[in-house]
Parts: C-alpha cells; sequence; structure tokens
C-alpha cells in the first residue's frame, strides 16, 4: 500500500473492506461446503456451475479488495473471469426460474416474450465483449475503453431488466402457502435481481453515462489519443500499476461508492446466487422474525449509503466511513451467524 493519500478515507474504508471480504471468503466455504451435499441427482450441472462462478466472484473480490491500491495488470485476467461469472450467475439463475416457473400462465405462443426470456444470454455476451474491449484498451490505452465497457454493462443489465420484473410479479403473483414456501428462495432471488437491475441501470444510465458520453464526443471532436502498440506496450501493461496522489483527486465518494458496492454489496449477491436458487420442499418452523430483522438491517446499510453520496466529504469523513463500516459489517456479521446457528430443516433439493 502506498503512503500518499490526499483523502482521510482511505484507511478506515480499506480496513473495512478487508474485513468485509474475510467475513465473506468464509460464508462463500460455508454455502460451498453445503451445496456439496445434494439429497438427490436433480440440477446437479445447474448447482455446480453457480457454485463454481460464486467461488470464483468471491475469491478475485477478496483479492481486488486486498490490493485495490497497487496491482499488476495481470490482475485483468481473474477479473475477467469474476465479472463473466457475476454475469453468469444473473443469466443462469433466471433462465432456470423460466424453466420452474413461467412468465405467464398463457401458453399461447408470443416471439416478444419468446425474446425476453432469452435476454440473459444478451447479458453474458455484453460482459464478454466488455472484458476484451477493457483488456485492450488498459494496452493500448485507449481513450474511450471506460465509456464503451460501461456502456455494455448498461446495456447487459438494462436487457435482462423486463425479464427479472416480468419474474418477480410472477413469483408474487403465488398465492397457495405451500407454493410459496417451496418457492421462498426464488421469491428471494427475484427480488434481489429485480432491485439490482433498477438501480444500476439508473445509476448508470442516469448518473454516469450522460457524463461519460460528453466527455467522449468532446475527445472525439478534439481527436483521439495515438494508440500505444507494439511489444513495449505489453510490457508496460504488466508492469505493477500504483495510483499516485494526483490520481486520488478525482476519486472521492464517486470511487468509494463503486468499489464499496463491488466488494460488499455484489459479493454477498453472488454468494446469495451460488445457491442455485430453486423449487424446494421444506418442512419445519421458518422465523420470520429473523428474516424481517435481516432485512432491515440490510435496508439501512443501503440508505446510509445512497446518503453519503450527497454528504461533503471533509470534516465529517471518517466518522461517516466507519458508521458505513459499521452498518456493511452489520447485516453481514447477522447472516454469518444466523447461518451457524439456524435450525436445520430437512430439505429435499
Amino acid at each position: 500500500m502506498i503512503l500518499q493519500f490526499d483523502t482521510a478515507w482511505a484507511i478506515p474504508w480499506y480496513t473495512t473492506m478487508v474485513i468485509v471480504n474475510v467475513v465473506g471468503l468464509v460464508y462463500c466455504a460455508i454455502v460451498y461446503k453445503r451445496s456439496l451435499i445434494p439429497r438427490d441427482g436433480k440440477d446437479l450441472t445447474y448447482r455446480k456451475w453457480m457454485r463454481i462462478m460464486g467461488v470464483i466472484f468471491t475469491l478475485v473480490s477478496a483479492y481486488r479488495a486486498i490490493g485495490v491500491w497497487s496491482l499488476p495488470y495481470t490482475f485483468r485476467l481473474p477479473n475477467t473471469v469474476a465479472e463473466v461469472s457475476f454475469a453468469g450467475l444473473f443469466a443462469y439463475a433466471m433462465l432456470r426460474f423460466n424453466t420452474y416457473l413461467h412468465a405467464t400462465d398463457d401458453t399461447r405462443a408470443n416471439k416478444f416474450k419468446s425474446f425476453i426470456t432469452k435476454t440473459p444470454y444478451i447479458l453474458v455476451g455484453c460482459l464478454v465483449l466488455s472484458q476484451f474491449i477493457d483488456t485492450w484498451g488498459g494496452v493500448t490505452h485507449f481513450a474511450l475503453r471506460g465509456v464503451f465497457v460501461e456502456t455494455l454493462w448498461g446495456i447487459g443489465f438494462l436487457s435482462v431488466l423486463p425479464l427479472a420484473i416480468i419474474q418477480l410479479r410472477r413469483v408474487l403473483s403465488i398465492k397457495d402457502k405451500e407454493a410459496k414456501e417451496r418457492l421462498r428462495i426464488m421469491k428471494y432471488s427475484a427480488i434481489i435481481i429485480a432491485a439490482w437491475c433498477v438501480i444500476y441501470c439508473m445509476y448508470r444510465w442516469i448518473f454516469t453515462l450522460p457524463g461519460m458520453w460528453a466527455g467522449a464526443l468532446y475527445i472525439l471532436e478534439t481527436g483521439l489519443p495515438p494508440l500505444e502498440t507494439g511489444l513495449q506496450a505489453i510490457i508496460d501493461a504488466l508492469g505493477i500499476i500504483t495510483r499516485t496522489s494526483l490520481e486520488y483527486r478525482d476519486w472521492g465518494f464517486g470511487f468509494l461508492i463503486w468499489h464499496s458496492a463491488y466488494f460488499s454489496i455484489c459479493t454477498w449477491i453472488s454468494i446469495f446466487l451460488m445457491k442455485a436458487p430453486r423449487p424446494r420442499e421444506i418442512s419445519g418452523k421458518h422465523n420470520a422474525k429473523l428474516t424481517l430483522i435481516t432485512l432491515a438491517l440490510i435496508t439501512i446499510a443501503l440508505i446510509a449509503l445512497i446518503t453519503i453520496i450527497g454528504l461533503p466529504a471533509d470534516i465529517d469523513e471518517k466518522i461517516i466511513l466507519f458508521v458505513l463500516g459499521g452498518l456493511f459489517l452489520g447485516p453481514i456479521a447477522y447472516i454469518f451467524v444466523l447461518e451457524i446457528k439456524r435450525v436445520k430443516l430437512k430439505t429435499i433439493e
């Protein structure tokens, strides 16, 4: 880690994110171990790939959280696999949802609805293409690399937004108590996926991409800088990338919000989805109070995160970030303890 910081938030933020990811690694290991014990032979391929993609993203998130300020450019390889895995978790869960619970009860053929159910493939395609552009642009210092990559991310999640809303409405329309219990984890996954798609698309298409494209158009008007090519460009790219104090001046809370979400929210979404949401037969009592408490803590953390965006980053910076760290760790620690102490229910998977 470097010692030149322009802002006071770096050390407490870094410590918080490392702790969050250590807890995430432990929880991921617990989920992984449980996923290896099938009750029957159903959905083995689905469960295997969701398990693999969840572990990949969790490990890379921890790697990036620990080495956030100084990383060799070779981190692009694990980062590429991780981000494609993140898209794969969403896509595979949504595709399997279509097989477990059809979008509607209407059996009539509808080309538009059929297209909507295939949009997860668009999500994966956009993320794969963005990785090629990101890697190539990083080596050649392509000036429009960032706007193209973020636009592809935005297109990918915007493409699955209609399906996410349809699936959420579909699972919430189930009234039968026994069916609702069987589909409980699918309901949670539909809520998480729909919420992510809505929030991400709003953030990307309303707050970031308009400004990025305005800057890109200005670069195009003034002339693109020449690309760096040849063996020397590759050698330079493989060197250690260390952020200097000059590079910190534009990071501020934008960097804080983006990386905090990557190292915490995205990690916990991937760990949840690696459970391979599907219908389950569950007997026993479910403690609804504990679930409500968990959801309340997570809601408080998200509200605090959104509030911080509008707060000044000068005098109260350290206090705000310690509070942010506590709110991140609160729901995570609670979920972790709940997993350890929860009553074992008889589950037919």
